[in-house]
């Protein structure tokens, strides 16, 4: 079961229409940076992420499920990706290293926080002075269309940016490409 779940998740993230390769080519990882994957799910950003920050860097791959990390785990090892760090972490406590990471990112995430403001706030202890946050999140789709989200699996940009911003935080860039998502690049105030 927990294979097929993993499974899904990687076949979502890495769908051409979801535009992987474009988010990756905007976050400009090069080697040797650390990078934390939370909501890292199947685990296709953290070992897209560990491939780009080779050897010398380092990707967290942070999830609530401890069956999923397993996997990435498992697969890290048959992969021989040594550059993986699994960390089973819960709302309240995320457990990296102070002012140690370079790039946070949370793809599809973001609406699954309760308490976003408090959240986020926490994880800017865990930034170098220029580390950024990205926030890829599902827009409202409108419903004329046929479809829309379940209530509460999407966080409209402008909410994402204002409580980005009551946390410390500004805007550095916004990217438009996505389809579904918005894609927000967060650093911290100065």
């Amino acid at each position: 079961m927990k294979k097929l779940i993993a499974k899904m998740f990687n076949k979502k993230a890495s769908n051409p229409k979801n535009k992987p390769d474009e988010i990756i080519k905007n976050l400009k990882i090069f080697s040797g940076q650390h990078i934390a994957d939370i909501g890292s799910g199947g685990g296709y950003f953290s070992f897209r992420f560990a491939k780009l920050v080779g050897n010398k860097g380092k990707v967290y791959s942070i999830d609530t499920n401890k069956d999923l990390l397993e996997l990435i785990s498992n697969n890290g090892k048959q992969q021989e990706q040594s550059n993986i760090i699994t960390i089973l972490a819960t709302e309240k406590n995320i457990p990296l290293p102070e002012g140690a990471i370079d790039l946070i990112f949370m793809r599809n995430v973001y609406h699954h926080l309760q308490n976003r403001i408090d959240y986020v706030k926490k994880l800017k202890k865990m930034l170098k002075s220029n580390g950024k946050v990205v926030i890829i999140e599902y827009k409202k789709k409108d419903r004329s269309f046929g479809f829309h989200r379940p209530s509460g699996h999407y966080v409209i940009p402008e909410v994402i940016i204002r409580e980005m911003e009551t946390a410390g935080y500004q805007v550095e860039k916004q990217h438009f490409f996505l389809p579904e998502q918005s894609f927000t690049v967060f650093s911290l105030h100065k």
